[in-house]
């Protein structure tokens, strides 16, 4: 029974509520209608608008914080990609300078071996750079990628389109060694192109060349060029070895001395050639060795003997025109006559 009433109550509260909210709205629909509700509006807008406009901001800002986490995320992903595209670029790039440069440099090693068709070349690249001391001598060589199985021997020079870089010191099967002209055990026959004096370069250990044995009278400048004289056999001739940057002369000494810049960048070496073989200079000395004197174009005079021959096993002439040795008189007796040395031979 008190349940029915609660009930019942409860929904005629119900009821009452609709009813006056109803009411409330026709009655402010009527005052909107009628304007008399816009100072409330109004009141009401000032109060809430600031909560309104933080609302609003937060939600632009919560909105706007999503969209800058999901574009970084996706500024990053792409950034790694460029990152990594320019990466291989980079690589390519410099693959492709490096196959410019190599073949840069195949073509003047092919032009300079164009140029001299008396050399045997052999295209060599360096697998090392060795700078060492041995027995207080600095030793300066590189090691090369061909051997006694392709050729190579002890001696033969190496050069590059730029000049002479130094000769072949030692040799296994598959490598061998290069001797640099800039050694200070390095020695080669030289002469400078203008003036033509010849000299003997000499490595130094501040890394540079020096040639020496130049006459004291012998007149040349700085900014010559000094290429091989190809005296003694040991190089071709004509291979560039430097130019003159100073001139050393001293009234006292007998000789005079040409410091020479290398034309070769020993310390950019990669690719070299080694000369198999080349005509060398016949019938020329080499400067190391004092020259042998010439052979006297008179023959000396032979003596005759009692049989008739002369000293060097001849027959003598018969028509008296030869001379014993050491008879400066000129006279002319014949020689197939011995002299008469008894006294009775000349008696009457």
């Amino acid at each position: 029974m008190r349940n029915t009433e609660r009930r019942s109550w409860s929904i005629g509260d119900i009821g009452v509520r609709l009813f006056i909210l109803a009411l409330a709205a026709v009655l402010l629909m009527a005052l909107q209608q009628t304007g008399r509700l816009e100072p409330i509006q109004s009141f009401i807008t000032q109060v809430t608008s600031p909560a309104q406009l933080g609302a609003t901001g937060a939600t632009e800002n919560a909105t706007s914080f999503v969209d800058f986490v999901l574009e970084f995320r996706t500024l990053r992903q792409r950034n790694s990609e460029l990152e990594q595209i320019n990466s291989n670029l980079l690589v390519e790039n410099f693959r492709l300078r490096e196959v410019e440069r190599e073949n840069q440099q195949l073509r003047e090693m092919l032009e300079f071996a164009t140029t001299r068709p008396g050399l045997e070349l052999r295209g060599a690249q360096i697998v090392a750079r060795v700078i060492g001391q041995e027995s207080n001598n600095f030793l300066d060589f590189i090691m090369l990628d061909l051997g006694s199985v392709h050729g190579i021997a002890v001696g033969m020079p190496v050069v590059t389109d730029q000049g002479l870089v130094g000769r072949i010191s030692e040799v296994t099967n598959t490598t061998s060694k290069v001797l640099l002209i800039t050694d200070i055990s390095s020695s080669v026959n030289a002469l400078l192109q203008s003036s033509r004096v010849n000299g003997v370069v000499r490595g130094s250990p501040a890394g540079d060349l020096v040639m020496d044995y130049i006459p004291q009278g012998a007149l040349f400048s700085v900014g010559e060029i000094v290429l091989t004289s190809g005296l003694g056999g040991n190089f071709p001739k004509g291979i560039p070895l430097g130019q003159v940057v100073d001139i050393r002369q001293r009234d006292i000494d007998v000789f005079q001395q040409a410091v020479v810049q290398p034309t070769v960048d020993f310390g950019s070496l990669e690719l070299v050639m080694v000369v198999t073989n080349f005509d060398p200079l016949e019938d020329l000395p080499d400067l190391f060795g004092p020259e042998e004197p010439p052979t006297p174009i008179d023959q000396p005079a032979s003596v005759p003997l009692q049989d008739g021959t002369l000293q060097d096993g001849t027959l003598q002439e018969g028509d008296g025109e030869s001379t014993p040795a050491g008879d400066e008189s000129g006279s002319d007796q014949p020689v197939d006559e011995p002299a008469v040395d008894s006294p009775t031979e000349g008696a009457p």
